[in-house]
C-alpha cells in the first residue's frame, strides 16, 4: 500500500507471498502514481522502494526546476543487504561464476539518495544511517539541526527498509515552520501507525 497523509494512494494485494510480490508491487505502483524516472527500473530494489516514497511526497512540493535546498536522512536496519545476498549467490555460483555487474550497479544506500536527488535537483546534506530499528529520536535531532543552523530549508527523513520478503518506507518533510510539532513522540506515532 502507499499513502500519502493518512490517505491511500496505492492499494494491491499480492496472489502470492514472495520475492516477486515486491517487484510486481513496486512496478505497478510506479507505473500507477505516473512516476517518470528511466532509470528507476535500473535500480534495485531498496532504491526502488526509496525513490518511489519520495517522490510521492515531492511530488506535492512543487519544486522548482533549478535548486532545492531540501537535506535527505534516511536509515534502515540492514543497508543494502538483500542486494548483496544475490551478488554473493552469483559469486558463489561455481558453474555460473559470472557475477552481473548489474546487481551491484545501483545499489548502496547512497544510490537511493543520489536519484532521488538528481530527479529532484536536491543541493543539500544527504545521509543514510544503518539502526537496530527505527530511530525516531536521530531523525528528530539531526533535521532539527540542520533546520537550526540553515543548511537546509527542509529535510526528507525516514526509514526505508527492505529485506527478501520484508519491505517498510516511512518518510515525512519537515521544515521550520510546520503544521505538526517536530518532536520525537509525535515521528513514533505517525510511524506506528503504519
Amino acid at each position: 500500500m502507499v499513502s500519502l497523509n493518512g490517505n491511500v494512494l496505492f492499494s494491491e494485494v499480492p496472489i502470492t507471498i514472495g520475492a516477486e510480490d515486491f517487484s510486481t508491487f513496486i512496478k505497478n505502483a510506479y507505473k500507477f502514481l505516473k512516476t517518470d524516472y528511466s532509470k528507476f527500473f535500473k535500480m534495485d530494489n531498496l532504491s526502488k522502494l526509496a525513490f518511489l516514497a519520495a517522490d510521492v511526497l515531492l511530488k506535492k512540493e512543487n519544486l522548482n526546476e533549478e535548486e532545492n535546498n531540501i537535506a535527505l536522512i534516511f536509515s534502515n536496519k540492514a543497508s543494502s543487504l538483500d542486494t548483496d545476498r544475490k551478488h554473493q549467490a552469483a559469486i558463489e555460483n561455481d558453474a555460473e561464476y559470472f557475477p552481473s555487474p548489474a546487481v551491484f550497479v545501483y545499489t548502496l544506500p547512497n544510490i537511493c539518495l543520489g536519484e532521488i536527488s538528481i530527479k529532484h535537483r536536491l543541493y543539500s546534506e544527504n545521509s543514510f544511517f544503518i539502526f537496530d530499528r527505527f530511530n525516531a529520536e536521530h531523525l528528530q535531532l539531526y533535521a532539527n539541526s540542520l533546520l537550526r543552523s540553515g543548511k537546509a530549508e527542509k529535510v526528507l527523513c525516514g526509514w526505508v527498509d527492505l529485506d527478501e520478503n520484508s519491505y517498510d518506507a516511512f518518510l515525512y518533510l519537515v521544515e521550520k515552520e510546520g503544521e505538526i510539532e517536530h518532536k520525537t513522540e509525535e515521528i513514533t506515532r505517525l510511524y506506528n501507525i503504519l
